[in-house]
Formats: structure tokens, C-alpha cells, sequence
């Protein structure tokens, strides 16, 4: 593991990324739960509806959001090295 580095003083903290981000990647939830329900006929199963997506997505977004968060708080910690 590489030794923390100071962050400066002007860095978003992850959760406020986290904040900033959770409606698109929300959205992205969303958008692949409905396009993975497209494969319910094949198993037997009926199709969710584009609202029960978006429905779904709110909690499922929760550690999506943090997961990009996390990467994006990594991404901006190799750019200032």
C-alpha cells in the first residue's frame, strides 16, 4: 500500500463526489436494469417497467455511487502525483 499523500486543500472529499454523482449513476442503474429485464421473457419472467427501474435504481444507485466515488477519488489521486 503507497503512503497517503496530504490532499490539497481545495479537493471535493468523497462524499461530496459521491453526492455530485449519485443522479447519473442512478440513472445508469436504471437504464442496465431495464435492458437486463429485457432477458426476463427468455427465463420466465415478465419485463419491469421503465418507472420500476427507476424505482429500483434509488437504493441500488447507493453503492454503485460509492463505488465510482471511490474511483473517481482515486483517479484524481494518480493525476496529482
Amino acid at each position: 500500500m503507497m503512503a497517503d499523500h496530504p490532499r490539497p486543500s481545495n479537493r471535493w472529499s468523497r462524499k461530496r463526489l459521491a453526492v455530485v454523482l449519485f443522479p447519473f449513476v442512478a440513472a445508469t442503474v436504471a437504464v442496465n436494469l431495464f435492458l437486463a429485464s429485457l432477458l426476463g421473457p427468455f427465463l420466465g419472467v415478465s419485463v419491469l417497467s421503465p418507472f420500476a427501474c427507476l424505482l429500483l435504481s434509488l437504493p441500488l444507485g447507493v453503492p454503485a455511487t460509492w463505488a465510482a466515488a471511490r474511483w473517481v477519488d482515486h483517479l484524481l489521486d494518480e493525476a496529482e502525483r
